[in-house]
């Protein structure tokens, strides 16, 4: 703790030194993450501009691989936090990253439906019947991809049809570019199920939805890297804003909206 705490004094030390006079200190970090790190990097972003008054940062939140794509047309940001490995990796490749990405967070699926269940799905298996009408993220969505691995291994686990995954897929009538739009849809009851991230059924969400638990065995971890970018205009305010998530308080800040930290966290 005390490391980390002192990265980030270092930092911030780094950024009130960059200037003169307090015009000289205004500055703006742009953070590009993932639909489902929306609550949580406000948050962040909120205390290191307490922390630093001439500081302003902005969370610029989509789906991870629209980030990307923007990042290839020329955005200018300054650090990327991806919701899955996938993504990271095609920013590096395309030398859009500056260092090592780091991991700062995990997370895991569920299946939501709308609380009034007009579909009266009353357990996972139900997804294989005709006339469910499901929502998901797209293949190319961090969620999405997540969602049809789980899929699959439902397929594998015991009181599962052995084509679950297919007839399931066949009730999907919408593909989702972010996390968001899946809640949103089954919160309005648009849709009988979705599947999203545990980190997404907020306490707001919960009055409108059901969650249903998957089995350990056949969900999945989902693993979020973080990487500051490379010719992005504040590096010292990025490395600030990576050691504040790296942080106790900022892994805890995680763990207050729903994400798995990195690293115990002592209570």
């Amino acid at each position: 703790m005390i490391v980390l705490f002192t990265a980030l004094l270092t930092s911030l030390i780094a950024i009130t030194s960059s200037g003169g006079d307090a015009h000289a200190t205004k500055q703006t970090l742009q953070v590009f993450a993932a639909a489902s790190l929306a609550g949580a990097f406000h948050e962040l972003a909120d205390r290191l501009e307490t922390a630093h008054p001439g500081l302003d940062v902005r969370i610029s939140i989509a789906g991870s691989q629209q980030l990307v794509a923007q990042l290839e047309q020329g955005a200018v940001a300054d650090v990327f936090a991806s919701a899955d490995d996938r993504w990271m990796s095609y920013a590096r490749a395309q030398g859009l990253v500056s260092g090592e990405p780091t991991v700062f967070a995990r997370n895991r699926l569920v299946m939501i439906v709308p609380k009034p269940n007009p579909a009266r799905i009353g357990r996972l298996q139900d997804l294989s019947r005709g006339g469910i009408k499901i929502v998901i993220a797209a293949d190319a969505v961090p969620v999405g991809h997540y969602t049809r691995t789980v899929l699959r291994n439902l397929t594998r686990t015991e009181g599962f049809p052995t084509d679950f995954a297919t007839r399931a897929l066949r009730n999907v009538v919408s593909e989702e570019e972010n996390v968001k739009s899946v809640v949103s849809k089954v919160q309005l009851g648009e849709a009988d199920a979705g599947f999203v991230y545990r980190s997404d059924v907020t306490p707001a969400v919960a009055r409108y939805v059901r969650v249903f638990e998957i089995p350990e065995g056949a969900n999945v971890i989902a693993t979020y890297p973080m990487a500051l970018l490379r010719d992005g205009p504040a590096p010292d305010a990025a490395k600030a804003f990576l050691d504040l998530v790296l942080s106790v308080d900022g892994q805890r800040v995680l763990e207050q909206h729903g994400l798995m930290p990195i690293a115990a966290i002592s209570r």
